[in-house]
């Protein structure tokens, strides 16, 4: 099998980019979210419980525990750490000696802190994605720069260490667990929607933010929409094991499948990070050879190969295409797909039902972890082969010490990894080791390995439910309360705000699909709405002037509920359709009984006031300050801003790159190598000093003239 060198600095350089995003894009929300002034305050979450200072860390594992001793409060320590975060994901994404597993440590261990007071607002699977793939990049990431060693002959790495690669498996594994899940969760969940292929025909329009593609790709032909649902099951179920093949070019077909459903994701949703995160972890399919970094590989001269050899080529030929021919037999088969040639249409249904699904499902589960433990023990025996190669009893007894702890630590985190992913089928998961629940347990309050299951149902089958706020100064004349993301305004064409996750936004679109008690947040919301908490009002307007209530805030609040659609072909200036349902939540004021009581049920009251800690501070009012400076940006544009500027400095040190190779202490002395001698004499010094031809040398050296 190829290395893997360069798929893994892709890995650490998208695993660091992604940070960046998810620390960036959490930094512009957090006043409005978790300030004192916020929906839901921070400093309500971390209260001493009169434990012991390591006790209460690993219980709730936070950095911000130590906000205090700087003088800051919890919103406060939480905005450093998304600084800190950000500027230390951007200087990984920059400087390869900044992908080190103690910088990789530090962001997983700032995104935990920042998860562990996020509430409901950073509950999202792709924030346990995050911090599950932040972990692998620990082990990923190399402990000496790849620079510091040197090249060996063939393309490889003298100085490789053998356990370098062997981490890298568990992120083909994440990927496996990720994207089999969030298949087999669609059909367990019984939605009709997923079992009559009609999914898609909802799901752009009902998805939480629609891109203005969505429009488009809504209106395509039903039957496009039903073949696109197969196509998904296929991806996502089917194709997943073949992570595993000993064929690379069925990996690199997986690859390039995974690689096609995300962008098309990108392209009709704005789901943040999701995405790239999901494209980042799709390396782990890759190779050098398919990335060019073995040198010369393209320009070797073709050789015979031997008969073995080419017998086994021709199997491994025969074996990719019964495999392609049986994921295409089975296509067919189980959804039914006859071609219309008449109407120019492909018909689909699925054929099988929910009981031989379980009754698969059930046959399937535990073999998938088999072939998952076989996988792992190839890869640990190669890791070990590897060891026996290399030279000297000192480096070898330092490589076995390394690749110990590396060995110990990757079955650890895979045996933890069986638990969550042994949760798409109950009678694999009390089948599984004992060992490997304990262990578990013992661990998952750190989130090294959760479970993951996209799109179980799909909602807003008759019609997108949305909560519009309203507000008014007399109780008869409202308002709308427009917000810059979510649908409203029906003639407002859907954002494009990834990699940017506005997660009220995102709230909002939850809170539609109950009632407003399923909700609790809502109530804190319209309560700071009516009083007129400008962080929060940042948060539905970032341009205050855009905000119907900027000079003063509403004397009552309520909240409708709407069904919403994509408008028709045809109708000019309207994205949108929609129709009243019913009101989501009474008009209110300041003072409300049933305000009042709401808060109180839902532990949302201002009981203490909070302290004014660290004002004065030097830290603080740096803080302030750069909040200041960074408040008129839109947080897209500040995230894409970011992006800019990485591609400048890379395209920057592109330029700069072949100037420094030639200046290098290496390349001074291969020019000096090759420097011609100066010549003392002509004629005979010069003839005796040219060696005689040898009988190999070619035609052209033999007759070269002399000076």
């Amino acid at each position: 099998m190829a290395g893997s060198r360069l798929p893994r600095q892709l890995f650490l350089q998208g695993v660091a980019a992604v940070f960046m995003f998810a620390f960036a894009s959490l930094y512009t929300q957090i006043p409005g979210l978790y300030g004192p002034e916020g929906i839901l305050p921070a400093r309500r979450t971390l209260r001493p419980q009169g434990k012991g200072r390591w006790q209460q860390l690993w219980e709730t594992p936070t950095l911000l525990w130590e906000a205090p001793r700087l003088g800051l409060d919890t919103a406060q320590g939480l905005e450093l750490l998304s600084l800190l975060g950000t500027l230390l994901a951007l200087g990984a994404l920059l400087l390869s000696p900044l992908r080190h597993p103690a910088v990789y440590l530090l962001l997983w261990a700032a995104y935990l802190s920042a998860c562990q007071v996020g509430q409901v607002f950073l509950y999202f699977q792709w924030d346990s994605l995050l911090l599950e793939t932040g972990f692998l990049a620990v082990l990923v990431a190399p402990l000496r720069p790849a620079s510091h060693r040197k090249q060996a002959p063939q393309g490889g790495r003298a100085g490789a260490l053998p356990h370098e690669g062997l981490p890298f498996w568990l992120v083909r594994w994440l990927l496996f667990r990720l994207m089999f899940a969030s298949g087999v969760v669609k059909l367990t969940s019984r939605c009709p929607a997923w079992w009559g292929l009609t999914a898609l025909t909802y799901h752009y329009e009902t998805q939480c933010l629609p891109t203005p593609a969505a429009w488009f790709a809504h209106h395509l032909p039903v039957w496009l929409h039903k073949l696109s649902v197969v196509a998904t099951f296929l991806i996502e179920i089917a194709v997943p094991p073949l992570f595993f093949a000993p064929i690379r070019r069925l990996r690199l077909a997986a690859f390039y499948s995974q690689v096609l459903l995300q962008v098309l994701i990108i392209i009709t949703g704005n789901y943040n990070f999701f995405n790239l995160m999901t494209l980042v972890l799709t390396t782990a399919l890759l190779d050098d050879q398919h990335l060019a970094a073995e040198p010369g590989h393209s320009s070797r001269k073709k050789t015979a190969t031997s008969c073995p050899k080419a017998l086994l080529t021709t199997l491994s030929l025969l074996l990719e295409l019964a495999v392609y021919g049986f994921l295409a037999y089975g296509t067919v088969h189980y959804f039914g797909l006859e071609v219309d040639w008449q109407q120019r249409t492909v018909h689909s249904r699925t054929t099988f039902t929910f009981h031989q699904f379980s009754q698969w499902l059930k046959t399937l589960t535990l073999p998938t972890v088999w072939l998952g433990v076989a996988s792992l023990a190839w890869e640990l025996l190669s890791a070990l082969w590897r060891w026996t190669q290399v030279r000297g009893w000192l480096r070898k007894l330092s490589a076995a010490v390394q690749l110990s702890l590396v060995v110990t630590a990757t079955v650890a985190l895979f045996l933890i990894s069986l638990v969550p992913y042994s949760y798409v089928e109950p009678g694999t998961h009390g089948r599984l080791w004992t060992g490997a629940h304990r262990l578990f347990g013992t661990v998952e309050h750190l989130q090294l390995a959760n479970s993951y299951g996209l799109f179980r149902r799909m909602t807003g089958l008759g019609g997108r439910p949305e909560v519009v706020l309203e507000g008014s100064y007399d109780g008869h004349h409202w308002t709308e309360i427009e917000f810059m993301y979510k649908p409203g305004n029906l003639s407002r064409p859907p954002p494009v705000v990834v990699p940017h996750q506005p997660r009220l936004d995102w709230q909002m679109w939850f809170a539609a699909l109950g009632p407003h008690t399923h909700s609790p947040w809502f109530t804190s919301l319209v309560l700071r709405l009516l009083q007129g908490k400008d962080p929060v009002i940042r948060l539905v307007q970032s341009q205050v002037t855009r905000y119907p209530f900027h000079e003063q805030p509403p004397t009552y609040i309520r909240a409708q509920r709407y069904k919403y659609w994509f408008s028709q072909p045809g109708e000019q200036g309207q994205w949108w359709r929609r129709q009243w349902v019913e009101e989501f939540f009474p008009p209110v004021s300041l003072g409300d009984p049933m305000l009042e009581t709401l808060l109180r049920q839902f532990g949302l009251q201002d009981k203490n006031p909070p302290r004014a800690r660290g004002a004065n501070s030097t830290l603080a009012q740096a803080l302030h300050w750069t909040r200041t400076q960074l408040s008129p940006l839109e947080a897209p544009a500040l995230l894409w801003g970011l992006l800019v500027a990485v591609g400048a400095v890379r395209v920057v040190q592109a330029l700069l790159a072949p100037w420094s190779l030639w200046s290098s202490p290496t390349a001074l002395a291969v020019r000096e190598k090759h420097r011609p001698a100066p010549q003392k004499d002509s004629g005979a010094t010069s003839e005796q000093a040219t060696p005689a031809p040898s009988p190999c040398s070619s035609g052209s050296r033999t007759t070269r003239r002399k000076k």
